[in-house]
């Protein structure tokens, strides 16, 4: 088995403060949201964020989807230190500074963009039993400049030493340039780029740049809404899920070395795979129902235990299995959080 080498995986996405605490269905109401949803702040949502802090059991944790990931992954693998590189756009704050420090103890290579005309972005988690509703106020994070950070020399040698790719299409919103440039030259060089349909309202509102990108994708990622709407989106005439996922396979692809990998998760229930010419789907972790604290970053921890195993060049069922692995811990904790290590073999 190879082993993991610094900078093997690379990440890039929306550096966000997650805020989490538990709510009412009133409070949900009061805001127009969903039990089960991530959507962007609107300006109706200004308040949400000054009353979700003075909540009584406020939690603080280093967030955004492809930063937890990068940390899943790197958490996994634990050694060598900083195999994941993580780029984004932060603010010259106080939420600034607690995300580089989380960065440093997850052994994570982050190299933010910083800058001060906007604050460090936020998530808000508004957690109702055990469903979670998502609102992010991208602030900073909506400030990342390809041409301020991603073309400087230094950090274009930091792309080029990854082995691995993993961008969640969150970021498509902030800069679609900046994930272009990698994804050409991920496929120029043969490497792997994965992806992430990331929420329903990105495959309808930013369906334009996610199918500019959608060439380059080697793995993409997406749970069972997400999965659905993009089909609806795209004009695939199925709900089937194993179809969707093939008829994902199936769209155009820049580097026919490499046949397009599609794995969606469904939750509780199996995941589903595209392998080689078939679809298979795989069980979860069984847990009772009792031991789930918080299915918030249950996705984006398969996603991180995933490429943990595809940056050794494990094969496809590994992968999977260390995504159920990390899914399942993450799932009884509150937040994307971890213990100091993992136990899976």
């Amino acid at each position: 088995m190879p082993t993991a080498s610094e900078n093997a995986l690379f990440g890039m996405g929306n550096p966000l403060l997650d805020i989490s605490a538990v709510v009412d269905k009133d409070f949900l109401d009061k805001y127009g949201l969903k039990p089960n949803d991530q959507i962007l702040a609107e300006d109706n949502h200004k308040a949400l964020f000054e009353e979700i802090v003075k909540k009584s059991h406020v939690e603080y944790h280093a967030g955004g989807a492809t930063q937890n990931s990068v940390k899943i992954a790197q958490w996994m693998l634990q050694e060598p230190h900083k195999v994941g590189t993580f780029f984004g756009c932060i603010g010259e704050d106080r939420f600034g500074e607690i995300l580089k420090q989380k960065a440093r103890e997850a052994h994570v290579d982050a190299h933010y963009y910083e800058q001060n005309s906007e604050p460090t972005g936020t998530c808000a988690a508004c957690i109702t039993g055990d469903n979670r509703s998502l609102v992010a106020n991208l602030a900073a994070a909506n400030c990342y400049k390809k041409e301020k950070h991603l073309d400087l020399e230094s950090n274009w040698e930091l792309v080029q030493k990854a082995k691995v790719y993993y961008i969640a299409g969150f970021f498509l919103t902030v800069s679609p340039e900046s994930i272009l440039k990698v994804a050409k030259h991920v496929s120029d060089n043969n490497k792997v780029f994965c992806m992430n349909l990331s929420a329903p309202f990105i495959s309808q509102f930013f369906k334009e740049d996610l199918m500019k990108i959608m060439p380059y994708v080697d793995v993409l990622f997406g749970n069972e809404t997400e999965a659905a709407t993009f089909a609806k989106e795209q004009g695939f005439k199925t709900e089937d899920i194993a179809q969707i996922a093939r008829d994902c396979q199936n769209l155009p692809k820049q580097n026919e070395k490499r046949r397009r990998v599609v794995v969606f998760t469904q939750g509780k229930d199996d995941t589903v795979a595209t392998v080689g010419d078939k679809v298979t789907t795989f069980p979860v972790v069984d847990i009772d129902q009792s031991a789930i604290v918080d299915t918030n970053g249950a996705g984006d921890a398969f996603v991180g235990g995933f490429l943990s195993q595809l940056v050794v060049e494990s094969p496809l069922e590994e992968c999977i299995r260390a995504g159920h692995y990390a899914a399942n811990v993450i799932i009884q904790r509150v937040g994307c959080t971890f213990p100091e290590k993992p136990d899976f073999h």
